[in-house]
């Protein structure tokens, strides 16, 4: 199996603890007399405790969740192939590439083949040669297929087609992706942020849902990631199940955020539960030996020690109830896996686990980029036992670790001035006109443009679009609104936000409580219209010229500002566009509203919200004069912000505010994006106002 660990095995009695017993079976040493608690492998704590009465039909799958050692699916375990210890190597093809080509298939199709309806062309490869050669009636990839994720085949997004799929178990292979192309890497990335919306989408009406059934404050413990990773996994929505990629994932970018461990089993980047070691076990891997994948650093190991790029990782086992080291740490499990690794010279994905009291679980997981095993050595702990340490070091070259932005960003809001003396143009360019402060950022060049206009802080609608909206009318509630007060039923019957805010699915338009309404102003259905939830800063950039990013994390469905400027009727904009000023139309963003909350791949009576139903949108926005922070944020194809009509201090459907929601987990001082709807008639200034 290669040189293991030159140091004693203190489980042993000292007669017995030489390096070939330890090498060796274990069955026939004789342990020390002691009496020991019962021990789990290196668990992490979940962030809130489980829920109590989960669904009926969510009962098994729940239990399943509870198994610290890769509890969702039953694999069988393969037959080993004894290849020798040089024939595991890290390969650098441009596919996804095998780190054993002589791994074992099985016979059975399913435990080969997930039921998706398309493969990776990336995979072809690394598939045709293993099923080619091993026989069997199996289908090889179709070549003009990319995904490597469950995702449909065009013209079948209809529920019929997505009912209840079998469940795919984990694999064993080890691949690795290198050398990906621009449109692959947007393409990957796509899959992942469709992913995770379905996650938070399912994770926030679950959690609303059992909220209406008890009441706000009466569920005590609601696991909304739990039922959310339980119906995906069910869909076969879980990504890179079919196999086990070493090394980064494809899709997931360094600094990604993520609140829930869950959430980094659902798009593969780390696949235990609790464990804070995500291996292949010794009884799958090919050559009968544990490889590391992933491992978490939380700090949940008094031993553990975090310089950033260096790590001083403690090895998994030894600890009690309350996490304190109790006995010897053995050198097997994962333990073994990040020897073995550092062995083989595979490196390990790092995740970070982060106290955040501004979180929605007062923890955040933060992925640091790729790290390689330098050494490992058996040493005796802080407690007095012996732990199993490795030292790991992070490659060079990587993006800017995810963590490190956190705390500057944390530093920077504390001490904008502190942290970057020079090239603050105004720490607040709104001039107290919004609720928190937006900076002006430009340590570029001598560009000042942002300065030089009034600031509005709310769109200007023409006065007719209040006389043309109704008689006034609003709900009748003192404290906050209930699901049945006339606002609800304006809204269809049903709120659009939660109770922290956030929007549990995209609609045509969303009526929120006005002027009229006896609800206060901390009501539930108040939420674009309060004004700032972030602190955003206006920036200049190389590559977009002027841009927006915020200062704090920011959540999906979290409201970030209003798109703002003063209206105009289609007249009065054909007028001013002769002048060339700069004029935002709003029927022109695309309806990425739509897609959040888009929920076909797992209800089969999934409909797209329709009510109220929208007339065209018959105006322009003049941002030419007077303009909010909103009006500098950058195009994308693939935004990280969607526009969301709400109505509230008005009535008239033909005149909504442009409110803007984040569609993913935004982390601090990430560039906001929005899809413009980019038409062949429209000029680059019409596009992105400023740049």
């Amino acid at each position: 199996m290669g040189s293991l660990i030159p140091f004693q095995d203190l489980n042993l009695l000292p007669e017995s603890s030489s390096l070939a017993t330890m090498a060796a079976s274990t069955s026939t040493t004789t342990p020390i007399a002691m009496k020991i608690p019962k021990l789990e492998p290196k668990l992490e704590p979940f962030e809130e405790a489980l829920e109590t009465t989960p669904p009926p039909h969510n009962l098994q799958q729940l239990r399943e969740l509870e198994e610290p050692q890769d509890p969702f699916f039953s694999t069988p375990n393969p037959i080993p192939n004894p290849i020798s210890n040089s024939q595991l190597t890290p390969f650098t093809d441009q596919t996804l590439t095998p780190l054993s080509q002589n791994s074992t298939i099985s016979t059975d199709e399913n435990n080969v083949y997930s039921e998706f309806h398309r493969i990776s062309e990336l995979f072809k490869t690394a598939f045709a040669k293993g099923l080619q050669q091993y026989g069997g009636d199996v289908l090889v990839p179709d070549p003009d297929a990319r995904a490597i994720v469950p995702v449909p085949e065009e013209n079948q997004v209809s529920a019929a087609v997505i009912v209840a799929r079998k469940r795919i178990p984990r694999s064993s292979e080890l691949v690795r992706v290198t050398n990906l192309g621009v449109e692959d890497e947007r393409y990957f990335r796509s899959v992942v942020r469709r992913t995770r919306m379905i996650f938070d989408a399912l994770r926030v009406l679950s959690t609303a849902e059992e909220e209406k059934k008890h009441g706000v404050g009466n569920v005590k413990r609601l696991r909304g990631d739990l039922r959310a990773s339980s119906v995906m996994r069910d869909r076969g929505l879980w990504l890179n199940r079919d196999k086990r990629i070493v090394g980064s994932i494809p899709g997931v970018y360094i600094g990604d955020l993520f609140f829930f461990r869950m959430e980094l089993c659902v798009v593969g980047l780390h696949g235990q539960v609790q464990a804070g070691i995500d291996y292949v076990p010794a009884s799958q891997s090919s050559n009968g030996e544990p490889i590391a994948t992933s491992v978490i650093v939380s700090g949940g190991y008094e031993d553990d020690e975090d310089a950033g790029d260096v790590i001083i990782y403690t090895g998994h086992g030894g600890q009690d109830k309350f996490n304190k080291q109790c006995v010897h740490q053995k050198l097997e499990g994962g333990n073994l896996a990040l020897e073995r690794s550092m062995h083989y010279g595979i490196e390990v994905r790092v995740i970070r686990g982060i106290k955040f009291p501004g979180s929605i679980t007062t923890k955040v997981y933060v992925y640091d980029g790729l790290y390689r095993i330098m050494d490992c050595w058996f040493d005796v702990g802080k407690s007095g036992f012996g732990v199993y340490k490795y030292k790991l070091v992070r490659i060079e070259g990587q993006a800017e670790m995810g963590s490190s932005i956190l705390r500057f960003a944390a530093a920077l809001r504390a001490k904008p001035l502190t942290m970057r003396p020079v090239g603050y143009l105004s720490l607040d360019i709104s001039l107290q006109k919004e609720s928190l402060p937006v900076l002006l950022f430009n340590d570029i060049d001598s560009e000042q443009e942002p300065l030089y206009y009034d600031y509005l802080p709310r769109t200007v609608f023409p006065p007719f679009a209040f006389h043309q909206s109704g008689n006034g009318t609003g709900c009748e509630c003192t404290t906050s609104c209930a699901d049945d007060c006339f606002c609800a039923m304006k809204n269809g019957g049903e709120f659009a936000y939660d109770h922290n805010g956030i929007l549990l699915r995209g609609k045509p338009v969303v009526f929120e409580c006005g002027p009229f309404c006896r609800c206060p102003p901390q009501c539930r259905n108040r939420v674009s219209q309060n004004g700032l939830k972030s602190r955003l800063e206006v920036f200049r950039s190389r590559e977009t010229g002027w841009g927006v990013r915020s200062l704090d994390l920011i959540h999906a469905g979290a409201f970030i500002c209003e798109y703002a400027g003063v209206v105009l009727t289609r007249e009065q904009a054909h007028i001013i566009s002769m002048n060339g000023d700069n004029l935002v139309y709003p029927h022109r963003f695309s309806d990425r509203w739509a897609e959040w909350g888009e929920l076909s791949q797992i209800y089969s009576d999934y409909v797209r919200p329709s009510y109220p139903p929208m007339p065209p949108l018959d105006f322009a926005i003049d941002v030419s004069k007077m303009r909010n922070v909103a009006c500098y944020m950058t195009h994308s194809s693939t935004p990280n912000v969607l526009v969301q009509f709400v109505l509230y201090d008005h009535n008239n459907l033909m005149f909504p505010h442009l409110m803007l929601f984040a569609m993913e987990n935004i982390p601090p001082l990430r560039e906001l994006s929005l899809d413009y709807g980019v038409a062949e008639e429209w000029t680059p200034k019409q596009l992105s106002i400023c740049n």
